[in-house]
C-alpha cells in the first residue's frame, strides 16, 4: 500500500472510495494503513510532544485475538499531542504511478500516492474505523434511507486558491462517475441494483446528486445503502479545471502519467511536487489546508513526503537497513534480520495481525472474442477453467502451509475465506477448506476422466488435448513471485503442464482489465473493513470480475446467488442480516472456488522512533495530517 490511505480491498477508503484496486506488493510501505480521523479530532496538547512508547511487537508473544484487543485498547486511549512542524518523511516504494488521473486508476499505487491530493465528503477514522466528517461538516437523512443532504465546510480552497463548493461535487457525480464516455471502474460502486416494487424486474439505478446551493448538496439513491456514508470518501474533483476536457470529449488525456503533477489539483493535504520515473514521487505540504489542531495551527505538521522508488523489495529492506527510510512494510522473511536490530537501530516493529488485502490463483472463463475475432481464452482452456471439480483439485494442490512458511518467513496466515478476519464478525470461519491433499486433487481429476494417457507427464481432457497453460503474476515483488512458484509446483505435481511467466506490472494490469489476454493468474487486491468493497470483484457484471468480467447475465446459477446476496447487503441496514448474507457468500464462493486463495500476511511495519502521534491500531499507525519528527 502507497499514500495516505489504504486501497481497500477492494476499495478505498477515506479521502477517496473506489472498487476494486489492484496490489503489485503485498509489502505496507507506509505505516498508514487506513483513512485519517474526523476532521475534528480532541486533540490532548502537551508541553513537550514525545512519540507513543511502543508495546511489545515481536511475534509469538501474542495471539490472534490477543493482537486485536491490544490494538483496540490503544485506539481508545489515544489521544493527539500538538506537534512540531517541518521535516521530512521518506519511504520506499517498487510501485510506480500508471497514471494521475485517479477515476482512470486501476492500480493501487496510482490510487495511493493520489490520495494525499484528494479528498472526499467523509472519512473513515484509522482508530476505529467510524465515519467521520471530512469536506461536509455535517448531514442529515430520510428515515427510508434514501436522502442524504451534506451542508459542506466554507473554509475549503483548491491548492490553485480557488474556493471549493456543492457544484464540485455535483460535477464529480454527474459528469464524472456517471459519465459513460469515462471509463472508470468507480462508476460500478455508484450503480445500484434494487427490485422494483411494481414490476418485479431487477432493475440497476443511479443516484441523482444536486447542488442545493453553494454549499449544501443532495444525494437521492433509487434504494437504501448501508455503506453509503463510507462510500461517500469518495474523492471530489475541481469543476473549474477538469469541465473543459469533459465538455471536449478528452478527459481521459489529461492528468497522464507523464504530466507535470504539480498541475493536478485537489483540495488535499498535499500535493505532488516531482516525479522521476524509477527514482522518486515528492509530496509537499499543502500550506492552505483548511485543518487546524487544537491549538490553531495549520495542518499538516510534515512538511514533505518522499518515496524512493527500487526494482525490489529487497532494495526497500536495504533502504531502511541504512538509515535511508524512515518506514518500512516487513515482509516474513525479513522480521528476524530487523527484530534483534530494534534497539540498535532506533525503530519499532509494529505487529496488527492478518491484513486486508488478498492473494489469489483464478483462472480466465471469459467467452469473448478481441477486435480481431479471436477468442480471449482457448476454447478447451476454458472448458477445463469452467468445470468446478479441476478448480478443486487445484485448491487441493496449493499448499498454504509452505507458502506462510516460505514465501512470508512464518508470519502469516492460511486464507479459506473470501472475507478476511481482520474484518471481524463478516468473516465466515466455517467456508470448505481445501487441505492440501495431492491424493484428493488427483482422485478429482481421474474421476473427470482426465489423466495422462501419453505418459509424458501432463494430463490430457476427455479430447486428448494436453491440459497445459499459462501462469502469470508480476515481477518486483519476490513474496508474490515465490507464492506462485509454489503454486505452479502444486499444479504440476498433480499433472498439469503450467508455464510460469514474471512480466511487468502494468502490463499484466493491461491483460486483466483490457485485453483479457491471460490464462491463469496470481494477483492480489487490497481490501478493507466493509465486504461492500469488493462488489465488482464478486458480481457478475463488475469490471473486476476478472475471471468473465462485464457478464450481461449471470454466467452460472452460484454468480447469481453471489449477485443477489451483494445486492441485498448493500441495502440492508440491520447488521446481523447483513453478517448471515456475506456468510453465506462466503460459503458459496469456498465452494465453487473460482479463486483460490493462499495467505494473509501478518502486518508489520518498521518505524523510526522518532515520530509523535503514534499508535498501532487495526487500522493504521498514525494519520499523515499529524504525524510529525521529535528529533528536530
Amino acid at each position: 500500500m502507497t499514500g495516505r490511505h489504504t486501497a481497500v480491498a477492494l476499495m478505498l477508503v477515506g479521502a477517496l472510495f473506489s472498487v476494486l484496486v489492484l496490489s503489485g506488493c503485498e509489502s505496507d510501505p507506509t505505516p498508514t494503513a487506513t483513512p485519517v480521523p474526523t476532521a475534528t479530532p480532541t486533540l490532548a496538547p502537551t508541553p513537550e510532544p514525545t512519540p507513543t512508547p511502543p508495546p511489545s511487537t515481536a511475534p509469538g508473544l501474542e495471539t490472534q485475538e490477543e493482537i486485536v484487543a491490544r490494538l483496540r485498547r490503544n485506539a481508545e486511549t489515544f489521544e493527539y499531542a500538538v506537534g512540531t512542524p517541518g521535516g521530512t518523511v521518506t519511504y520506499s516504494t517498487i510501485g510506480e504511478p500508471l497514471t494521475f488521473n485517479l477515476p482512470l486508476a486501476s492500480d493501487a499505487s496510482s490510487s495511493g500516492y493520489l490520495s494525499y491530493v484528494f479528498e472526499g465528503l467523509t472519512e473513515t477514522s484509522w482508530l476505529n474505523d467510524v465515519i467521520e466528517p471530512l469536506l461536509a461538516e455535517s448531514w442529515g437523512v430520510s428515515e427510508d434511507g434514501k436522502e442524504w443532504t451534506f451542508h459542506l465546510r466554507q473554509d475549503v480552497s483548491w491548492h490553485d486558491g480557488e474556493p471549493f463548493t456543492a457544484h464540485d461535487v455535483d460535477f464529480t457525480f454527474n459528469r464524472i462517475v456517471y459519465n459513460d464516455d469515462i471509463p472508470t471502474n468507480d462508476r460500478e460502486a455508484f450503480t445500484f441494483t434494487y427490485v422494483d416494487e411494481a414490476t418485479g424486474e431487477q432493475m440497476d439505478g443511479r443516484m441523482t446528486v444536486t447542488a442545493l446551493d453553494d454549499y449544501t448538496v443532495r444525494f437521492v439513491l433509487p434504494v437504501s445503502f448501508a455503506p453509503f456514508l463510507r462510500s461517500m470518501g469518495y474523492a471530489i474533483y475541481p469543476k473549474h479545471i477538469l469541465e473543459p476536457y469533459v465538455d471536449a470529449g478528452t478527459f481521459t488525456e489529461v492528468w497522464d502519467v507523464d504530466t507535470d503533477p504539480s498541475e493536478v489539483i485537489g483540495t488535499g493535504p498535499f500535493t505532488i511536487t516531482s516525479y522521476t520515473p524509477l527514482e522518486r514521487l515528492t509530496l509537499r505540504r499543502n500550506p492552505d489546508y483548511w485543518m487546524r489542531d487544537s491549538a490553531g495551527n495549520t495542518l499538516p505538521y510534515i512538511d514533505e513526503i518522499v518515496y524512493l522508488i527500487v526494482d525490489t523489495l529487497e532494495e526497500e529492506l536495504a533502504l531502511f537497513q541504512a538509515g535511508t527510510t524512515d518506514a518500512h512494510g516487513v515482509l516474513g522473511e525479513e522480521y528476524p534480520v530487523l527484530e534483534p536490530l530494534q534497539e540498535e537501530g532506533n525503530f519499532t516493529i509494529y505487529r496488527r495481525g492478518p491484513g486486508f488485502g488478498t492473494t489469489f490463483l483464478t483462472f480466465n472463463v471469459n467467452p469473448g472474442t478481441d477486435p480481431e475475432g479471436q477468442p480471449y481464452i482457448r476454447p478447451e482452456a476454458r472448458a477445463w477453467f469452467e468445470t468446478r471439480e479441476f478448480r478443486q483439485a487445484v485448491a487441493h494442490s496449493v499448499d498454504k502451509e509452505r507458502v506462510v512458511q516460505e514465501a512470508l518467513g512464518g508470519l502469516g496466515y492460511p486464507q479459506w475465506s473470501s472475507i478476511s478476519p481482520a474484518t471481524g464478525d463478516f468473516h465466515n470461519p466455517g467456508v470448505r477448506r481445501y487441505e492440501y491433499d495431492l491424493d484428493a486433487a488427483n482422485a478429482l481429476l481421474d474421476g473427470l476422466g482426465w489423466t495422462d494417457t501419453d505418459g509424458d507427464g501432463v494430463r490430457e481432457d476427455d479430447a486428448g488435448n494436453p491440459i497445459a497453460f499459462t501462469l502469470v503474476t508480476n515481477e518486483g515483488n519476490t513474496v508474490r513471485e515465490q507464492a506462485t512458484g509454489i503454486i505452479a509446483e502444486g499444479m504440476e505435481s498433480i499433472g498439469l503442464g503450467v508455464d510460469l511467466q514474471v512480466i511487468d506490472f502494468g502490463e499484466l494490469v493491461g491483460q486483466l482489465v483490457s485485453t483479457y489476454d491471460w490464462e491463469t493468474v496470481v494477483i492480489g487486491f487490497t481490501g478493507g473493513p466493509d465486504p461492500y468493497g469488493s462488489i465488482t470483484f464478486w458480481h457478475s457484471d463488475g469490471d473486476f470480475h476478472l475471471w468473465y468480467p462485464n457478464q450481461p447475465e449471470p454466467a452460472t446459477a452460484w454468480e447469481a446467488e453471489i449477485d443477489a446476496l451483494y445486492t441485498a447487503a448493500s441495502q440492508e441496514l440491520d447488521h446481523e442480516e447483513r453478517v448471515r448474507m456475506y456468510h453465506l457468500a462466503q460459503e458459496i464462493a469456498a465452494e465453487q472456488a473460482p479463486v483460490i486463495y493462499t495467505s494473509l500476511s501478518e502486518r508489520l511495519t518498521a518505524v523510526r522512533n522518532v515520530f509523535g502521534n503514534v499508535t498501532p491500531t487495526l487500522y493504521g499507525l498514525w494519520d499523515d495530517r499529524y504525524v510529525y519528527r521529535t528529533d528536530r
